[in-house]
């Protein structure tokens, strides 16, 4: 799977990256289908983080934990509650893009967060590991819901 999300019914979109997508092998759209069949067996526990903060202090925090995993950001859009950045494999350097949507959540917010590699049809794990990993260091930041 290449294509791991914590909404599979909404998934959050590419719009700042999609240039820096124009030579993907892997279209930037959610596909679903097989795809969210195959995410929803292999990693049952990616969801929707439910935070207690609010969507200003979230995304705060997440554009903090972005620039500390060192991802090169594409775009930081507060008002939208929208973060798109890159990361590059250590291994390969093979670049696979994130797109973090936050959003209002009763009296906090829900942050759902995208990793989608830009080649290959498996990714032996990176992008769940990257969103987990990502999750984890937000979650030491702020309170969950």
């Amino acid at each position: 799977i290449h294509d791991i999300t914590t909404d599979t019914q909404d998934p959050p979109l590419f719009q700042a990256i999609l240039p820096l997508r124009a030579d993907a092998r892997n279209p930037p759209e959610y596909l679903g289908g097989e795809v969210t069949e195959q995410q929803l067996k292999a990693y049952p526990d990616l969801k929707p983080v439910i935070l207690a903060a609010s969507p200003a202090q979230a995304f705060a925090a997440a554009t903090a934990v972005v620039e500390s995993m060192g991802w090169s950001v594409a775009a930081a859009e507060p008002g939208e509650g929208r973060i798109e950045a890159t990361d590059t494999t250590f291994w390969y350097g093979f670049k696979d893009d994130v797109v973090i949507r936050i959003r209002p959540e009763g009296t906090g917010s829900r942050l759902d967060i995208r990793s989608k590699s830009r080649v290959g049809r498996s990714d032996i794990g990176t992008n769940a590991a990257r969103i987990r990993k990502f999750v984890a260091a937000l979650e030491q930041q702020l309170p969950a819901a």
